[in-house]
C-alpha cells in the first residue's frame, strides 16, 4: 500500500475515537465496587503490589510508579518472578493489585491460591466478570470494552487505556483521602523542577562563613574590593560588631564614587553604603527571591536571620546553578 498521509490521519483520529469511547464506556459502568476498591487500598496497612503479564505488566508498573509518588506504597512485581521467589516479599497486611483483561493469566492465576494462603487481599481488574480472577477476588474492578483500537480487535489498546486510567483515577482518590498536598509531592520528586522549587531554602545556596563577601561600618576602599573581587557577588554587605545588617555596597556604588566628588582614599564603608537593602530571610525558598530580584532589577541578595544578622548572600548566578531559573 502507498504511503498516505490522509489515510494515516484517518486511522490516527479513529484510534482516538475507539479509545475515548473505550474510556467513556468504562467510566459509565463505575458502580459501588471502585468505592470499595479504593476502600481496601485506604484501609491497607501494609504494602500495595501490583502484578500482571504482558501489556498489562506494563499498565501496572505505571500505576504502581503513580501511587508510590501520591501516597502510596507501591511497587510493582512481575508474576513469573513472584513464582519463583518474589512472594517472599508479601504479608497479610499487603494488597495486591491484579490485572489481567481476560482474567484467566496463566502466571497470575497460578499466584491467586497462593495469595490465599498468606491471607494477602486481592483486587481484580479485568474485563471477563467470569473469568477465575474475577472469582477469586476480595475486590474488583470490570473494565470491559465494546473493541480494541486495534483494526484486528486482538492487540490489547483499549482496553490497556482504560486499564490506566482506572490506575489513575485508584491513586487520585486515595490522594484526595490522604489530603496529599503540593509539599508532599515535591518530597516524592526531589530530583524534579517541582521539587527542588518547592525544597529548596536560601540557605541551600546562600555562600556563608569565609565565603561570605562582608566589611565593618568602617572599612576602606582597598578592603571593599577585595571583598566584591573576591568573593564575587556583586555586593558586600556591612554590619556592626554582633553582624547585625547596616547596609550593603555594590559595583554600582563604587563606580558613583570613582565618578563623583567624594575621596576614594578616605572614604569609609558607612559612607557610600545602601541602608535600606533588599534582602531575604533564611528559611525563605530560594524561588521566592526571584520575585524580589525581578521587581527591585538586582542580581544579589544579602540573606538575614529573624534578627537582622547577616548569614549569607547569593547571587542570581547560584539560582541557575540549583536549576531554579
Amino acid at each position: 500500500m502507498a504511503f498516505n498521509p490522509e489515510l494515516i490521519l484517518q486511522i490516527a483520529h479513529q484510534v482516538f475515537r475507539d479509545e475515548i469511547a473505550g474510556v467513556q464506556q468504562v467510566a459509565s459502568s463505575l458502580n459501588e465496587d471502585f468505592a470499595y476498591a479504593v476502600q481496601l487500598l485506604w484501609e491497607c496497612r501494609g504494602k500495595v503490589i501490583v502484578s500482571g503479564m504482558g501489556k498489562s505488566g506494563h499498565i501496572g508498573n505505571k500505576i504502581a510508579a503513580t501511587l508510590s509518588s501520591t501516597g502510596t506504597a507501591a511497587f510493582f512485581m512481575h508474576p513469573a518472578e513472584a513464582l519463583h521467589g518474589d512472594l517472599g516479599m508479601l504479608d497479610s497486611k499487603d494488597v495486591v493489585i491484579a490485572i489481567s483483561y481476560s482474567g484467566e493469566s496463566e502466571e497470575l492465576t497460578a499466584l491467586l491460591p497462593i495469595f490465599k494462603r498468606k491471607q494477602t487481599k486481592v483486587l481484580g481488574i479485568t474485563g471477563n466478570p467470569n473469568s477465575t480472577l474475577a472469582r477469586l477476588s476480595d475486590q474488583r474492578i470490570l473494565i470491559e470494552v465494546a473493541k480494541e483500537a486495534c483494526p484486528l480487535n486482538l492487540a490489547p489498546t483499549t482496553s490497556t487505556t482504560a486499564t490506566l486510567v482506572i490506575g489513575d483515577a485508584l491513586a487520585v482518590a486515595l490522594l484526595s483521602l490522604r489530603d496529599f498536598q503540593v509539599e508532599d509531592f515535591a518530597l516524592s520528586h526531589p530530583g524534579g523542577n517541582l521539587g527542588r522549587r518547592l525544597l529548596t531554602k536560601v540557605s541551600d545556596i546562600m555562600h556563608s562563613g569565609e565565603r561570605l563577601p562582608l566589611v565593618g561600618p568602617e572599612a576602606g576602599i582597598k578592603e571593599i574590593i577585595s571583598e566584591l573581587s573576591v568573593k564575587g557577588l556583586g555586593l558586600v554587605a556591612v554590619s556592626d560588631e554582633s553582624q547585625c545588617l547596616l547596609g550593603i555596597i555594590t559595583d554600582a556604588d563604587l563606580r558613583m564614587i570613582f565618578d563623583g566628588t567624594i575621596n576614594p582614599q578616605s572614604v569609609r564603608a558607612h559612607e557610600i553604603m545602601n541602608r535600606r537593602p533588599k534582602t531575604i530571610g533564611v528559611d525563605a525558598l530560594a524561588i521566592d527571591s526571584l520575585a524580589i530580584i525581578d521587581q527591585f532589577k538586582i542580581r544579589a541578595l544579602v540573606v538575614v536571620d529573624k534578627a537582622n544578622q547577616v548569614v549569607g548572600a547569593f547571587h542570581m548566578h547560584d539560582l541557575f546553578l540549583a536549576k531554579l531559573i
